[in-house]
């Protein structure tokens, strides 16, 4: 009817004026809500790409960090070949590696109960993340204070000055890794502006390269001695 078809016109001008959004109810929605969920959204909550953009551009930051301290590295290394001191390895650090990829096994479990909405089995695994970060944590001291009882301190050789760098800055930035874990795992996601998957995944991106960072910089130190 021309009536209808006019009507229909009005709406859709409407609908461009705003944007999509606040559109009334027409015989095309047919009251199933239309497509409107894929155009923005869950009114409250925040669109997941700013945060997956915000953590993507703070692992860059932190990668070209390391980079420049390992181009100083290599450098150092090279115009001392006659004069560097290796430092050996304390073993402890291949324990801290198992560990830490363990830590990233279990986030991804945590991750996949998350999806089948099994919110006790993702605190669960979420919960044993936390504490094997922990546990890292608590390896890379033991990992210190070892190199210190045999008299290796950060000013002892130039070789020693990038171990203690390289792993406290490791461990600094895993640290902040632990915090957002404890933040996914105790925040009450109802009045939050981000889901708990949400929440759950953008971590989980920041710890696994946490996690790829640590196994670049043993094998830098460990072939670079």
């Amino acid at each position: 009817m021309p009536g209808t078809s006019v009507i229909d016109d009005i709406e859709l001008i409407i609908e461009d004026i705003r944007g999509g959004g606040g559109k009334p109810p027409s015989r095309r929605d047919d009251g199933h809500g239309g497509d409107s969920g894929d155009r923005k959204p869950e009114p409250g909550r925040s669109s997941p790409k700013k945060y997956s953009t915000a953590i993507a551009l703070a692992m860059l930051s932190i990668l070209m960090f390391f980079m420049a301290l390992t181009a100083a590295f290599v450098v150092l290394r090279i115009n001392n070949l006659h004069t560097w001191s290796a430092v050996r390895l304390p073993w402890i650090l291949w324990v801290n590696t198992v560990v830490l990829l363990a830590s990233s096994a279990t986030l991804e479990l945590a991750r996949r109960k998350l999806q089948l909405h099994s919110l006790r089995g993702f605190k669960q695994m979420w919960a044993l993340t936390t504490i094997l970060g922990m546990i890292f944590l608590a390896g890379q001291v033991i990992a210190w204070r070892h190199l210190a009882g045999e008299g290796v301190y950060m000013a002892s050789r130039l070789s020693s000055s990038f171990f203690y760098v390289f792993t406290a800055l490791h461990a600094a930035h895993l640290l902040g890794g632990i915090c957002a874990l404890l933040y996914v795992a105790l925040r009450n996601f109802e009045t939050a502006h981000v889901s708990r998957f949400v929440a759950a995944e953008v971590t989980s991106y920041y710890w696994h390269f946490m996690d790829g960072l640590w196994l670049f910089l043993l094998a830098l130190l460990y072939f670079g001695q």
